[in-house]
């Protein structure tokens, strides 16, 4: 199964706005990816209240996972985005 760990930029850490950012992502993704911080239980990345549960505060390394068609460039989508400080971006109201 491939994996990704990625340190978290967001000044804020992955709270309400780069979490929902991030969320929205991992739901668009043609494979499952889950998200863990450490040793602790993967959630699934397109759940909001696992994202936050996870308490990613900036600095935080955190390992994304996927299987499937597809994984590893939703992987690399996926830490691309967690390695920006997405409460620098200016909203996408696409």
């Amino acid at each position: 199964m491939p994996e990704r760990s990625v340190v978290i930029a967001s000044a804020q850490g992955l709270h309400a706005r780069p979490a929902q950012i991030f969320v929205h992502t991992a739901a668009r993704q043609p494979v499952r990816v889950s998200i863990r911080v450490g040793d602790r239980a993967p959630v699934p990345a397109s759940s909001i209240l696992g994202v936050l549960s996870l308490g990613a505060a900036r600095g935080t390394e955190v390992t994304l996972s996927a299987e499937g068609d597809g994984a590893a460039a939703a992987l690399d989508e996926l830490a691309d985005l967690l390695a920006r400080d997405l409460d620098a971006e200016e909203p996408d109201h696409a």
